[in-house]
């Protein structure tokens, strides 16, 4: 059974940096998508990076430059590096798995077969 399991989110101030962790067990498939999402009250769950494979990486055009999405496999492990944060970061955020490539459609979070429980960054002035 594939398992996601985020850790890492918290509480910063504006400018600060935190780093989410989503450990993976489970998961025998040797082509995937590793994504981050991230979902603010109110508004829908959106795509905010993604990596394959192949290591090829893909970014939402507004945490391009701030966020860095990287993979360990030697500890099944993905994080999302994230520096320079402001409010509109502010959500709980969400580590997922497709079984395919990323190509250009990672963000739509539909066709991820696999979702963690989420971790919550709260960014405050």
């Amino acid at each position: 059974q594939v398992q996601l399991v985020e850790s890492g989110g918290g509480s910063v101030h504006t400018g600060g940096s935190l780093r989410l962790s989503c450990a993976v067990s489970g998961y025998t498939y040797r082509s995937y998508c590793m994504g981050w999402f991230r979902q603010a009250p109110g508004k829908e769950r959106e795509g905010v990076a993604a990596i394959d494979s192949e290591g090829s990486t893909r970014y939402a055009d507004s945490v391009k430059g701030r966020f860095t999405i990287s993979k360990d496999n030697a500890k099944n492990t993905l994080y999302l590096q994230m520096n320079s944060l402001n409010a509109e970061d502010t959500a709980m955020y969400y580590c997922a798995a497709d079984i395919s490539w990323c190509g250009y459609s990672w963000w739509r979070r539909e066709r991820y077969n696999y979702w963690g429980q989420g971790t919550q960054v709260t960014v405050s002035s």
